[in-house]
């Protein structure tokens, strides 16, 4: 009787890169890539050589039940992040490290006028500055101070600790701060590809801020200088103030709290923009107010004068004047009756200024292994005589992986297994030519493994045996029992 032809398949590993989606983290992408490779029929020849060659070298059997296919990244990516993320499959992830060490492409937005404690829009507020000065000019002209070689200070908030400890802890503590040695890196291009004024984009700061003592520590880290933080510490001297200005102030305004609706607020706030133009702003005294309110002469008088004040505005009931009223066609209308005709005006809101809106930039570069464009950033807010903070990152390129030329789009594991494993196949075929790898075959119901298995076992039998019999004695002599 004729055999069965035995199905061959080839073992593909290698390397391939995915677009990175936000807010995923490096080793989640991997985890869902694993998920998908395990049941794909792509990798399944993968799974069968290794565990055979598990078999052979005597793995624990758990393992080589529990065995996923083999991934690791050439270069971690920030959840912030998107873009190129290098993928080793199998024998590939043996080669990694030369992605990690190539040059990579990015593109950024750094946002003008405040810092984070990791230098992005992620992490807490740590001071504000002033950016009502930054230009597109003047970023073009201090981005000329980091291209070529350098030293940067990596990010200390993300990358380093001391025994388990943060770095502005130390500071916060009131103790010696551990020195961050800057580090040598190369820019090969740096440039400015836009220029986003004021009001023209969604990029914000963060809400959340950093207060106290942790502050001061944080700032002190940093490397943030007195002059580029808070708005009138920044401007030094006293001038008046523009609306601008106040839109954008760090100082706090104490108001007070309305009781009720018919209660007008402290002047001093801005009008709405639904105030109609001649309409007295919000909080300003009117006619009906400057009855109840207090004389300036009557708050200077002291305490006991206030007191009269208070008590001669109490109304006597008893003496009072009969209210006037006007009569209408035959209806009373009293004098504090609302005009029918007039529509009555909505309560507008306490808190009336808008958030700041400062400008940002988009920036494209290439850069060599180590750098961190969170810190050109930081770096590059204090240039300008500011603060700033990477709002957006892309990793465009890492090596010759690029996105939209021959980069797997996460979409493509949503879409099914027949749009990504021809692309995931593609790309691992291509390495392993380029690299010179000879793809091993896997066969189905192959005797040449089935007899290398029983020879690997018998073998493990014959070895075990012989230690159950052997080992050794006093003075490392080898005994026999009996």
């Amino acid at each position: 009787m004729a055999s069965s032809p035995k199905e061959s398949r080839k073992v593909l590993e290698g390397i391939f890169a995915i677009n990175k989606p936000q807010w995923a983290s490096s080793a989640g992408v991997l985890r869902d890539l694993q998920t998908h490779f395990d049941k794909s029929p792509l990798f399944a020849p993968w799974l069968t050589h290794t565990k055979r060659s598990m078999e052979i070298s005597n793995s624990k059997r758990k393992h080589i039940d529990n065995l996923k296919v083999k991934l690791g990244h050439g270069g971690t990516l920030d959840p912030l992040a998107t873009g190129v993320l290098i993928v080793g499959v199998g024998r590939g992830t043996k080669c990694l490290s030369r992605f990690i060490k190539c040059t990579k492409s990015y593109e950024c937005v750094i946002l003008f006028g405040a810092a984070t404690d990791s230098y992005d829009a992620v992490g807490k507020i740590v001071s504000k500055g002033d950016y009502a000065h930054v230009t597109k000019e003047l970023v073009e002209e201090k981005l000329e101070q980091f291209r070529g070689k350098i030293m940067q200070k990596p990010s200390v908030f993300s990358a380093l600790k001391v025994d388990g400890k943060k770095m502005y802890e130390y500071a916060r503590a009131g103790g010696d701060i551990p020195e961050v040695l800057a580090r040598p890196v190369e820019v090969e291009k740096l440039e400015l590809v836009e220029w986003l004024e004021s009001g023209s984009h969604e990029f914000t700061w963060p809400k959340e801020e950093v207060d106290g003592a942790e502050r001061v520590g944080a700032e002190k880290l940093l490397g943030i200088r007195q002059k580029d933080t808070d708005f009138a510490a920044a401007r030094g001297k006293k001038r008046s103030r523009s609306p601008e200005d106040e839109l954008v102030s760090n100082e706090v305004v104490h108001t007070k709290k309305l009781k009720d609706e018919s209660e007008v607020s402290m002047s001093g706030a801005l009008p709405t923009e639904d105030t109609p133009t001649g309409a007295p702003a919000e909080g300003a005294p009117t006619a009906e107010t400057q009855t109840e309110a207090p004389s300036t002469a009557a708050i200077a008088a002291g305490a006991h004068s206030a007191t009269s004040a208070q008590t001669s505005s109490i109304p006597d009931l008893d003496n009072a004047a009969p209210e006037a009223t006007t009569t209408v066609a035959g209806e009373t209308i009293r004098p504090d009756s609302p005009d029918p005709d007039v529509p009555t005006p909505e309560p507008a809101s306490e808190n009336t200024t808008p958030p700041p809106q400062p400008p940002a930039a988009r920036l494209r570069m290439t850069v060599t292994s180590g750098f961190y464009v969170r810190s050109l950033c930081h770096d590059l807010g204090l240039a300008c005589n500011s603060l700033g903070i990477m709002s957006s990152l892309v990793r465009t390129r890492q090596d010759d992986y690029e996105l939209g030329k021959n980069v797997l789009e996460a979409s493509d594991l949503d879409a099914g297994a027949d749009v990504w494993e021809p692309k995931v196949q593609k790309y691992l075929e291509e390495f392993m030519e380029k690299e010179g790898w000879k793809a091993e075959e896997v066969v189905e119901n192959d005797e040449e493994w089935e007899a290398k298995i029983k020879e690997a076992r018998k073998d493990r039998r014959e070895n075990d045996r012989d230690r159950s019999f052997r080992g050794k004695g006093r003075g490392g002599r080898n005994w026999q029992r009996r």
